[in-house]
């Protein structure tokens, strides 16, 4: 879908209100987060979203990110929201859990299939230790390509044929959904196993195979700063400038107009019907 710069807002200001509510459970469970991507971004640039953004992005440091997924159910509108994230029964294709709006609708086309919480997101991405040594490095991103491939069970269309190669075989390899968990369960703890603490880096290692190759100061992610955003203040990194850099190259320079648009392909959206209105119609249908 392509969206008009009035539907674009409409879905920004929806996002705003999630990423408030997110703030304030963060706020009241002591939970570090900040802006990431393009949130971080339209902050600095824009004071608010970029102009053509649909969705908001935080970081959480690990300890934080699994400390929330404890708490999700027992303190918050649960109602109103859901947290979606894969486990040994539940497919999310994603590799990192996400927010939904329950309210609304918005249907991702490699998720259509699935009998999920389709509202809208606000994706949350673990911030992890990245050890100095060479070897334990491309180990540690071996895992989480390994990690990468099972958790999403989906093949890599996007990122050249020998990564699209790869994942098909390795899914072909594994065709049960049992074991596929059982690896990219076993494969998560290996990539996790160095603490924020006692690493001079940290890297994102559930964003796919561009991000996780990026290692960032761990300075730059010690605390937030608030800067306005929507007229809100909210938290960026203490270095956002030193990880937009890293991971963006010159965040402040405008992207040629023909890219100025939407990166994340939706299906099918409706901000006032709850997805639960289109089941059977736009996502779990049965097979024909």
């Amino acid at each position: 879908m392509e969206y008009s710069k009035e539907e674009i807002r409409k879905i920004q200001e929806k996002s705003l209100e999630m990423a408030l509510y997110f703030k304030k459970i963060c706020d009241e469970n002591n939970l570090l987060f900040y802006f990431c991507g393009g949130c971080c971004i339209g902050a600095i640039r824009h004071k608010g979203f970029i102009p053509w953004d649909d969705d908001v992005d935080v970081f959480m440091p690990r300890k934080d990110y699994e400390i929330l997924k404890r708490i999700w159910k027992k303190k918050t509108d649960t109602n109103r929201y859901s947290m979606e994230d894969s486990n040994e029964y539940r497919i999310d294709h994603n590799l990192f859990l996400n927010i939904r709006d329950n309210t609304t609708t918005f249907i991702r086309p490699y998720q259509k299939k699935l009998d999920i919480c389709h509202g809208l997101i606000l994706d949350v991405l673990p911030l992890d230790g990245c050890p100095s040594g060479k070897v334990r490095r491309r180990i540690q991103l071996l895992w989480a390509m390994i990690y990468s491939v099972y958790r999403s069970q989906l093949i890599p269309e996007n990122h050249g044929k020998v990564m699209k190669w790869i994942g098909s075989l390795a899914l072909a390899l594994v065709p049960s959904s049992r074991f596929r968990y059982k690896i990219w369960h076993f494969a998560e703890k290996q990539m996790t196993k160095y603490s924020i603490e006692e690493c001079e880096y940290v890297t994102e290692l559930c964003a796919g195979p561009h991000y996780m190759k990026n290692r960032y100061p761990k300075w730059a992610f010690d605390k937030a700063v608030y800067k306005e955003f929507e007229g809100y203040m909210m938290p960026l990194p203490q270095g956002y400038d030193e990880y937009l850099k890293i991971a963006f190259g010159d965040y402040m320079k405008l992207p040629p107009k023909e890219k100025q648009v939407a990166h994340h392909d939706v299906l099918f959206y409706d901000l006032e019907k709850s997805y639960r209105d289109y089941k059977g119609i736009c996502y779990s249908c049965k097979q024909k």
